[in-house]
């Protein structure tokens, strides 16, 4: 019973031991380190030049804007919009749907994640114009697809229940479904 106390004791001592602190290496055979690092050199600064832009590299690289007297109607998404359209909520709007479009089908899914002016969204073995699909957005009684540079590619409307008809830019048309 006593070299049990005795055993217990020893094992304790040896196990505080390992815990006691050191503030320098005396122990490791190595000097202690110093307190603060030096101080480092100040390094030469070459001298700034200045000089103007080049002018921008021409107009081509930006859309032009529409012509005076163009038809604007295609650029309002409610304009086009059939009376039959039935309201839209963003949020019905979340989740995984069936898409056909030039008999072909595909998959299509949209989240509530922020992505420049609309959502979040994408095309999964879609072809055409719906496998560059980046995003979407809500617009009145129209849903637009927008590709990742954020230019309408395809916009459809609802006309039941978990069904949304519509067309591409191609002009092709375009069905979701779940």
């Amino acid at each position: 019973m006593q070299m049990r106390y005795v055993a217990t004791t020893l094992v304790l001592a040896m196990a505080l031991a390992g815990c006691q602190r050191t503030s320098n290496n005396l122990y490791s055979g190595l000097p202690a380190q110093p307190a603060q690092p030096a101080p480092l050199q100040a390094q030469p600064v070459p001298s700034v030049q200045g000089s103007e832009l080049p002018p921008p590299g021409g107009a081509s690289q930006y859309p032009s804007a529409p012509a005076a007297g163009q038809d604007m109607a295609a650029l309002d998404p409610n304009a086009a919009a059939p009376a039959s359209a039935l309201d839209i909520k963003k949020e019905a709007m979340v989740g995984n749907w069936r898409v056909s479009n030039a008999g072909q089908s595909c998959d299509m899914f949209l989240t509530l994640t922020n992505l420049g002016s609309g959502s979040r969204g994408g095309t999964r073995g879609c072809a055409g114009e719906l496998t560059a699909m980046g995003s979407w957005e809500v617009s009145g009684k129209m849903v637009q697809f927008k590709n990742r540079s954020g230019d309408v590619i395809g916009r459809v409307y609802k006309t039941a229940e978990n069904k949304f008809d519509g067309t591409l830019n191609s002009g092709q048309p375009v069905s979701l479904s779940r």
